[in-house]
């Protein structure tokens, strides 16, 4: 085994616990925000450290958890106002009180992602039968 195969295999270990770290500490943030929202703040910062050190991505379920502008952990009616928009095309619009920030989430992808899910199966087995006559 060469140097090379245990640097991958060291860089793939240090990025598989940072992403543990992140999530570890996003599930501290929702579990300590309604008695100290401050520290879950803190905590929301000290992940997003880990994951810019680490150059991972953020799960889905906690990127939309956190305001990109003031990194404060969002609660949907407590510091952040949720609502969905069908105009100009179907989003939802996650406001943070703290800051004012406003995100726009396109939910209209999501949907056609699942829908196409379905297609590659139905596309095989349509093409199969035709390839066999030509």
């Amino acid at each position: 085994m060469g140097k090379r195969e245990i640097r991958k295999r060291e860089q793939r270990e240090k990025k598989r616990v940072a992403a543990e770290r992140v999530d570890v500490l996003f599930t501290l943030a929702e579990r300590v925000f309604p008695y100290e929202p401050e520290l879950s703040d803190r905590y929301v910062e000290i992940a997003l450290a880990v994951q810019r050190k680490a150059k991972i991505r953020i799960p889905r379920k906690w990127r939309r958890r956190y305001c990109r502008r003031c990194h404060s952990f969002l609660v949907p009616g407590v510091n952040a106002r949720v609502r969905l928009r069908s105009r100009p095309y179907p989003h939802v619009v996650v406001k943070c009180l703290k800051c004012g920030h406003i995100m726009r989430l396109p939910y209209l992808r999501e949907k056609k992602e699942r829908r196409n899910l379905w297609r590659p199966r139905r596309a095989r087995s349509e093409s199969g039968p035709s390839e066999g006559s030509s």
